[in-house]
């Protein structure tokens, strides 16, 4: 992963260098062929579509494969926030702003490219905040050289289309600072640049850019997989066209011809050509006495070439550590034990992405914080927040309500109820629950009673002789 630095003592927000705007613009840019063919991976474009020499070209996207299930398990469900606090002003403002379907592209991206970019802005005549994904190809972010990393700026940029024909290409750039935005045209020359739109404040408080990482090296799911990926490409491929050439095998015919014609007719092929047409028709033919026919075929080991398909398969699904969910071992009733040891290579590079998730989020939260105590004076602490993660997985109910019948009495409830997957809310449940056991026990003083057993008021008993 390439990380843009650069010395904060030499950037001033106020006075935009629009010529290391430029240079970082066009060091992006030898970044940008590999995240192409990343995305081209992902879209089914692969290396043997390019081949000209191959019959056939065959595209298995597993990249497709890896990325959807990876995606989905990740953060398929919507991330939820939970606080002791009051946070529903912030918790509105993100369902308001589109952040379930942010995450969901950032999650994709991610998938991909190893890396996403989400834009917090203020649409224009409003006042509401918006979450925007933006592309990893044309999006940065520049640090300052300390060890912290502190970030000085956010860069989002596009090619200006012009149909003349001009030797440079001017880059509509859009530069996100901590107080401030910038819109300037960015031409490869040494010479003047364009002039700066703005400063425009946008009350963000931090750079309104938000960077999430797959990982430590912003490596995607399947990038290290591409070579497997391609040969198991050609190795289809080459399999249909073996295939075909069975098929389409040579007759040999020994002594013999195929007709009468032939010994007539010599350079056309006519009568050849009439004798193959009947052939094919009746599936018959006569040969004198030791003659004989027989097709010239290529030997086609068709065990030996599943089996290879079947290893290629393996290595792509065991170096990813995505499972094929259509293997017949996630097939029929399987316990959530085992289905967790199938999955424990997913659940491990899941936890490393929620990690670096998580990180994006704190930003991403406290720039709505920040907002929402500008523009309406309402204080969120977002200190006590925790963002919850829920995989996307099938569950086994009736082993979840095993333990926790089992447990019931020995654990908290609200523990209890927050493990049963389709109670979203454990308090309301909880109060639900409490609410049912008082009417149980009125109900049943009514249906035994609840008068004390007093005596007479007399004091006498009527005894019967």
């Amino acid at each position: 992963m390439h990380v843009f630095t650069m010395p904060a003592t030499e950037w001033d927000e106020l006075n935009i260098d629009k010529q290391a705007i430029r240079h970082l613009i066009m060091k992006h840019r030898t970044c940008v062929p590999n995240l192409t063919k990343l995305k081209a991976y992902y879209e089914g474009h692969h290396k043997i579509l390019e081949d000209s020499e191959r019959q056939n070209k065959l595209v298995c996207n597993h990249a497709k494969d890896i990325s959807d299930t990876a995606t989905s398990y990740f953060i398929g469900n919507p991330v939820s926030y939970k606080s002791k606090g009051d946070i529903t002003a912030l918790t509105d403002a993100l369902e308001t702003a589109g952040a379930d379907e942010a995450d969901g592209d950032n999650g994709l991206d991610l998938s991909i490219y190893g890396r996403a970019y989400e834009y917090i802005y203020t649409k224009q005549d409003a006042t509401d905040l918006q979450i925007k994904n933006l592309e990893p190809e044309n999006t940065f972010l520049v640090y300052d050289d300390s060890i912290e990393q502190n970030e000085l700026f956010a860069v989002y940029y596009y090619a200006k289309v012009d149909s003349r024909d001009k030797v440079n290409t001017i880059y509509v750039a859009t530069i996100l600072t901590k107080n401030y935005k910038y819109v300037a045209n960015i031409e490869d020359i040494d010479g003047p640049q364009g002039i700066l739109d703005g400063p425009e404040p946008h009350f963000k408080g931090e750079v309104p850019v938000v960077e999430y990482l797959n990982n430590k090296l912003a490596i995607g799911d399947y990038e290290l997989q591409i070579p497997l990926i391609d040969a198991y490409n050609a190795l289809m491929s080459d399999r249909i066209t073996d295939k075909e050439q069975f098929i389409d095998a040579i007759l040999a015919i020994y002594g013999a011809l195929l007709s009468d014609e032939d010994a007539e007719v010599e350079g056309d092929g006519e009568g050849s050509r009439e004798a193959m047409k009947r052939l094919k028709k009746e599936r018959m033919i006569e040969f004198p006495e030791g003659a004989k026919a027989e097709y010239l075929t290529r030997t086609f080991d068709e065990a030996g070439i599943e089996i290879l398909k079947k290893a290629i398969e393996q290595d792509i699904h065991k170096f990813s550590h995505i499972p094929c969910m259509t293997d017949e071992s996630f097939g029929g009733n399987v316990s959530g034990v085992a289905m967790e040891f199938k999955l424990l290579g997913m659940e491990n590079i899941t936890k490393i992405k929620t990690r670096y998730y998580k990180k994006g989020l704190r930003k991403r939260l406290h720039i709505f914080a920040n907002f929402l105590n500008t523009r309406s004076g309402v204080i969120v602490d977002i200190s006590g927040i925790t963002t919850t993660f829920t995989r996307a997985m099938p569950k086994n109910l009736l082993e979840i309500s095993q333990y926790v019948a089992n447990l019931w009495g020995k654990v908290g409830r609200k523990t209890l109820l927050s493990q049963i997957p389709f109670v979203e809310d454990p308090d309301a449940e909880l109060k639900e629950v409490e609410k049912e056991e008082r009417e149980n026990i009125e109900r049943q003083k009514e249906l035994f009673g609840n008068q004390p057993n007093e005596p007479p008021e007399d004091g006498d008993i009527d005894d019967e002789e």
